[in-house]
């Protein structure tokens, strides 16, 4: 089974605190086994941390202010200055954890955003400024190996009630608090796509720490030819989609080969043992992981693989009876209808596992977000029928027909949510009373409600369309941190996991020592997996070479040559002139052109106010101000003025003398 002792701790204390702490959030985490290895920093400072940036946001935004303020490329808020400053709040050692801590802050203000609703626009502004500055500072920095290893991979730990939270990085933080901005930042996403390609991977000997897959730049196929890089998330995630096709593709053989006997044939028996399978997966997940595993998909396969449970079983009742017989015949129908009725929900199953693509990916999101909005208009529904139900139920003056008037009412009352309602009948409910109630319970659900539900669904395509890009990364990333966050040390995708518990655990594990039973479990997946194996160490082989060839060019590892840079070689533009007329012409689009031609002013100003200083401790002379610099400046020839400067400078020598 899956071996989850190295992430997790089953202490009941340190669990419910780090139920507190991640309440919000988007990934589930499982419960702890045994202690994980120490942070590298002390939680106590990792939180004091936090608190001196808090302290800094809360000093840069005083009070309330436009978010575009924050958010824009160059913000007068977010300058250079403060970025400095939030990096000096971990000191010299502790640098690392900023982008950290900045996560935690914008937890700090969203919760302080909730709690305190009379400040709650300002919390927000300053939890937004906390998730700019992250993006900033992980976006310049430099070094990619520090920036992966120390600034997103390495895992901190805060004080909540005085205990450790668990130790989590700012790649779990960000998907968990669902952090778009820093989600969206270059150095994230490459971290992301090193994750998702298995170039970083976790060491073996502490999981806590992720390391460069040594193997990187090998060009030896064998050395790619191993089992364990079936942890990689792509990996597996071609796994899941081939199981998925394969499964839809035995219910569309089972669906359409009935048997009339009711016997179960080689692909229905198939059919039933891979949902055995991801039956088994399902609740294996839930029993780590607890209630936060719960989520649409799951409720959606859930009832998926319920379903095809009753079909089976009705099947197997069926079984129990003689051949031919009126009762076998009917359960067998009834199994055949079970069946039948899960189609729709098979071909949907493929959209968790095709969010991968970016066209599904985005689309899954904005489904995600409308039933989630769909909450709203489900609770006014159900209090409005629920109103209108009881006031039918006391205008019907038939009291023993309260069944069939119930189950009439329900069915109404559905049809007019369904926008096709039906009006007869209701004239038998205390005329005239009952169709006027019906009529305003009518326009109440078709006029008001069902537009309340569009307006919702509405402003949330358009607030995911608009940012469509950001929702569709967080949604991949999610992804790859659910493979990575919890890693399998032998990795047996549903339905291969039955046999991993009946071949493997329950004949072997009990008994069998550490080491042999680890080989046990490689050979066993080298042969499961050897097709794809196949495939995989020759594409890594392949990508060995690739990076080989750009770190000789020194490019970055993953660097493809684009049809524009294949002859950038042969341009020099600082010799042939190019590169100065473009930084001569290039506007400055740091600043508005109103605040450049302000300071360029200011600047002649200051010049001419150290010329008239210059002059005045010379004394004004006609002399001495023609030709002067000062009469470039005035961009008039102030010899004209001569009389008047000569008069000045008496005044002043006569000021001066007296």
């Amino acid at each position: 089974m899956v071996k989850w002792s190295r992430l997790f701790n089953a202490d009941g204390h340190d669990r419910r605190h780090q139920m507190q702490d991640e309440i919000r959030a988007l990934l589930p985490t499982a419960r702890r086994e045994q202690r994980l290895p120490p942070p590298p920093i002390e939680p106590k400072e990792v939180t004091k941390i936090a608190l001196r940036l808090k302290h800094q946001i809360e000093q840069v935004i005083p009070c309330e202010l436009e978010e575009e303020q924050v958010t824009k490329a160059h913000s007068p808020i977010i300058t250079q200055a403060v970025l400095k400053t939030a990096k000096e709040a971990g000191g010299e050692q502790h640098q690392a954890c900023v982008v950290f801590c900045l996560l935690v802050v914008k937890k700090w203000f969203k919760k302080q955003s909730t709690a305190e609703l009379w400040d709650a626009d300002l919390h927000d502004v300053r939890a937004v400024a906390a998730e700019m500055m992250a993006k900033r500072l992980i976006e310049a920095e430099e070094d990619m190996d520090y920036l992966f290893e120390e600034m997103l991979l390495k895992r901190y730990s805060t004080l909540v009630d005085g205990e450790p939270t668990a130790p989590a990085n700012a790649i779990e933080k960000a998907v968990d608090l669902h952090a778009v901005t820093v989600i969206g930042s270059s150095g994230y996403q490459k971290c992301i796509n090193y994750l998702w390609r298995g170039w970083v991977v976790q060491d073996d000997e502490d999981p806590s720490r992720f390391v460069n897959y040594e193997n990187k730049t090998n060009t030896n196929y064998w050395a790619h030819l191993d089992p364990d890089r079936m942890r990689v998330p792509r990996y597996q995630n071609w796994v899941q989609i081939a199981m998925s096709f394969i499964f839809l593709g035995l219910y569309t053989g089972a669906i359409n080969t009935i048997n009339p006997s009711g016997d179960l044939d080689v692909i229905e028996g198939l059919l039933y043992l891979f949902t055995l399978g991801f039956v088994c997966d399902e609740i294996n997940k839930f029993w780590k992981v607890g209630r936060f595993y719960i989520s649409f998909w799951n409720m959606f396969n859930s009832t998926l693989y319920a379903l095809l449970a009753v079909s089976f079983v009705l099947r197997m009742i069926a079984l129990g009876h003689p051949l031919h017989e009126d009762r076998r015949d009917r359960l067998n129908e009834l199994s055949y209808d079970f069946l039948a009725f899960t189609a729709p929900m098979f071909w949907m199953r493929l959209l968790l596992y095709l969010d991968t693509f970016r066209f599904f990916g985005a689309m899954l999101v904005v489904l995600k977000v409308m039933m989630r909005e769909s909450l709203i208009f489900f609770a006014l529904l159900i209090v409005v029928m629920i109103g209108f139900f009881q006031a039918f139920l006391g205008l019907d003056s038939a009291e023993d027909n309260l069944i069939s008037d119930s189950a009439f009412v329900i069915q109404a009352m559905l049809n007019a949510v369904m926008q096709s309602p039906e009006f007869e009948g209701f004239d038998n409910f205390a005329p005239p009373f009952g169709i006027i109630l019906y009529y305003i319970f009518t326009f109440v659900v078709m006029v008001i409600l069902l537009n309340i539900l569009i307006a919702l669904y509405n402003s949330a395509y358009e607030d995911i369309t608009e940012n469509a890009i950001d929702e569709y990364m967080a949604l991949f990333s999610q992804k790859t941190m659910q493979f990575v966050r919890a890693p399998d040390e032998n990795v047996f995708i549903a339905p291969f996991n039955l046999i991993e518990m009946f071949c493997l655990i329950l004949p072997f594990e009990w008994w069998m020592s550490d080491a042999t039973y680890a080989k046990l479990n490689d050979h066993v997946m080298f042969v499961i997996y050897s097709p794809l194996l196949v495939l995989t160490a020759f594409l890594e082989q392949r990508d060995a070479r690739h990076v080989n060839y750009n770190r000789r060019r020194g490019e970055e590892d993953e660097d493809v040559t684009h049809e524009w840079e294949q002859v950038l070689n042969e341009c020099d533009f600082e010799a042939d002139g190019w590169d100065k007329k473009v930084q001569s012409s290039k506007p400055n689009v740091e600043f508005d052109t109103a605040v450049l031609e302000v300071r360029k002013l200011q600047e002649q100003i200051e010049e001419m106010k150290t010329l008239l200083y210059a002059l005045t401790e010379k004394g004004w002379g006609g002399d001495t101000l023609e030709g002067s610099k000062f009469d470039k400046l005035s961009g008039s020839k102030l010899g004209k003025f001569g009389d008047g400067g000569e008069n000045a400078g008496g005044e002043s020598s006569e000021s001066g003398g007296q």
